[in-house]
């Protein structure tokens, strides 16, 4: 069961769309070898905006993502990809339904 999840909005750079958006199918990969990650999306909102959406069943999954690969790939590649640095939003999950 999820307990905890973490919302992350980005935007593009102008021009920089493309990128943005391999750069997240390119992290898929790396979640699904974090096996406290149960939930992870990449979204795509409008033209420039992104985001993505992770799903834990407990603080310590939540802080192992923070602390993984795709968690540093983001924030070095912030200042290049986005405008702004990519502002982590701690959630607390109410209710989910999962496969």
């Amino acid at each position: 069961m999820v307990k905890l999840a973490l919302w992350v909005p980005l935007e593009a750079r102008p021009g920089k769309e493309a990128e943005v958006e391999q750069f997240l199918r390119d992290g898929l990969p790396l979640v699904e070898q974090e096996a406290g990650t149960t939930a992870w999306f990449a979204l795509r909102l409008g033209p420039s905006r992104f985001g993505i959406f992770d799903a834990f069943p407990d603080e310590g999954a939540r802080d192992a993502h923070l602390a993984g690969k795709v968690a540093a790939a983001l924030m070095a590649r912030a200042p290049e990809l986005f405008v702004g640095a990519p502002p982590i939003q701690k959630l607390d999950v109410l209710a989910a339904k999962l496969p």
